[in-house]
């Protein structure tokens, strides 16, 4: 239940709700899914089909047909798994995808000498051996810039990567081999916390999610001696993300390996099931910031390059059939230039014109510049569910014939090579995108208010405040359902 403080009588303070939304201890309810998540095996049953079924898509996408919709690596990739990940691992199982993930299989491997084991020992801040260097990432590389610049970059070049099939081997067998390399000089999974474009995203997101790992009792854990959550223990490795049970409050940099659940001597960790965008407020850095809007423009700009009627923008973006290096050039600089300067310049001026409208004289601009942009958060992940929603519906059925012809050879090995492009209710499509968007809404401005609450406690000011940053987000709206509807 949601507890309220009450102000002082005589003020204009409203009652501030914190948000403490009802949570479901998952591994409370079901102890046997705790036993099995604490099996050494877990992780590793999980990752294995996927790393073969990742090896595969590398082989089809090297020896099978360069026509994209016929060669799985394109089709399963940038379809089906895109689509499950962002409409529903995303919302619903927070960085779960992270606990399942091949491409840093092989650097772990490199770094533990063990697959399911785990080694007892001392390496630098953990109980447990590790190889390699064990150096230190720079400090001032510990953010999410360089997956904030590498997923904008590689956005850039989105239309290569979702038509041409050796481009997406180049990019994952490319990602294996850096994640690899950064294991054998850099601590934990230094690769995955700083320059995964995927992990990027993931974090940003995941504070939305339905799914959170936390402790059972931060007191039993800022009493606790060994810390073996963070640095690990006999019964599991120290955590490969660096997160310390006891001050964990975000689902952001928890990449759900289950690690501190096999280490905990207190038994104090546990999996819950809360509300969706209920919790996870704090924007903590300018990082995320730009994350967040990073993200938003680009799903404006895929929409616009793939949904809308003005070609144009696509023949631009499709340098590798168009050959228009000059309408390349000019479609990559507005992309970057929208998504690092405009748009954060836009949201900057309204923090800036709500903290003099409303007078906040106690509030700096850079605490609501940091506190709001969580209004950002939800807007931006339905923003691209709505996105992905034709995407499966228009072109799933490319799903259908390749699973039985996955190198485009001519095979049929299944029955339905065959299968001709059939799009799934496509008048439905709109109307969906239209819920979806206005859910993105609520959420948003919902976020807003939370937060606000916290930082205003004024209830003049604080609605004050609300005004320029709620127009926003209706101008978002309005803009994407102009280019989903017309």
């Amino acid at each position: 239940m949601a507890t309220v403080q009450e102000p002082l009588a005589g003020s204009r303070q409203d009652p501030i709700v914190e948000d403490n939304s009802w949570r479901f201890d998952v591994f409370g309810r079901w102890p046997w899914l705790k036993r099995l998540v604490r099996l050494r095996s877990f992780q590793f049953a999980l990752i294995l089909p996927n790393l073969a079924l990742f090896y595969f898509f590398l082989i089809t996408g090297l020896f099978g047909t360069p026509v994209g919709n016929r060669n799985m690596i394109i089709v399963f990739v940038w379809i089906l798994w895109w689509v499950v990940l962002i409409a529903g691992l995303m919302p619903l199982g927070s960085r779960v995808w992270c606990t399942m993930c091949p491409l840093p299989f092989i650097g772990d491997w490199m770094q533990r000498r063990a697959v399911i084991g785990v080694r007892s020992g001392k390496s630098p801040g953990t109980e447990n051996r590790f190889f390699g260097l064990q150096k230190r990432w720079p400090k001032k590389l510990s953010n999410i810039w360089l997956q904030n610049f590498g997923f904008l970059f590689l956005a850039t070049f989105s239309a290569l990567l979702v038509t041409r099939p050796i481009v997406s081997v180049v990019l994952f067998a490319g990602m294996i081999v850096v994640a690899a390399g950064m294991a054998l000089v850099f601590r934990l999974r230094t690769f995955c916390n700083y320059v995964c474009p995927i992990s990027g995203f993931l974090s940003l997101y995941a504070m939305t999610s339905t799914l959170e790992l936390r402790s059972s009792d931060k007191n039993e854990c800022l009493k606790c001696k060994t810390k073996s959550c963070i640095r690990g223990s006999d019964k599991g490795w120290a955590c490969p993300w660096n997160v310390y049970m006891g001050k964990l409050d975000r689902n952001n940099y928890c990449g759900l390996c289950f690690e501190c659940v096999k280490s905990c001597p207190n038994d104090n960790i546990s999996l819950y099931v809360r509300p969706f965008a209920t919790s996870d407020y704090t924007i903590k850095g300018f990082d995320e910031v730009w994350k967040a809007s990073i993200m938003l423009v680009l799903a404006f700009s895929y929409s616009v390059v793939l949904l809308s009627p003005w070609g144009r923008f696509k023949d631009w973006a499709n340098i590798s059939e168009k050959h228009m290096w000059g309408g390349f050039g000019a479609y990559a600089a507005s992309q970057m230039l929208l998504a690092l300067v405009v748009f954060p310049g836009l949201y900057y001026l309204c923090i800036r014109l709500s903290k003099w409208y409303a007078k906040l004289e106690a509030v700096s601009v850079r605490e609501m510049f940091l506190a709001y942009s969580y209004m950002l958060v939800p807007m931006g992940l339905l923003a691209w569910i709505a996105f992905s929603i034709p995407l499966i519906m228009v072109n799933g059925s490319y799903i259908i014939s390749v699973v039985s012809d996955p190198m485009g050879w001519g095979m049929n090995l299944f029955g339905t090579a065959d299968f001709p492009w059939t799009p799934f209710k496509p008048h439905w499509v709109p109307y969906l995108q239209v819920a979806v968007l206005l859910g993105g809404l609520y959420y948003s401005i919902r976020g807003l208010h939370r937060v606000a609450c916290k930082l205003v406690p004024d209830r003049i000011q604080r609605n004050r405040s609300l005004v320029l940053p709620t127009a926003l987000l209706l101008a978002i709206t309005l803009g994407f359902l102009k280019l989903f509807i017309g």
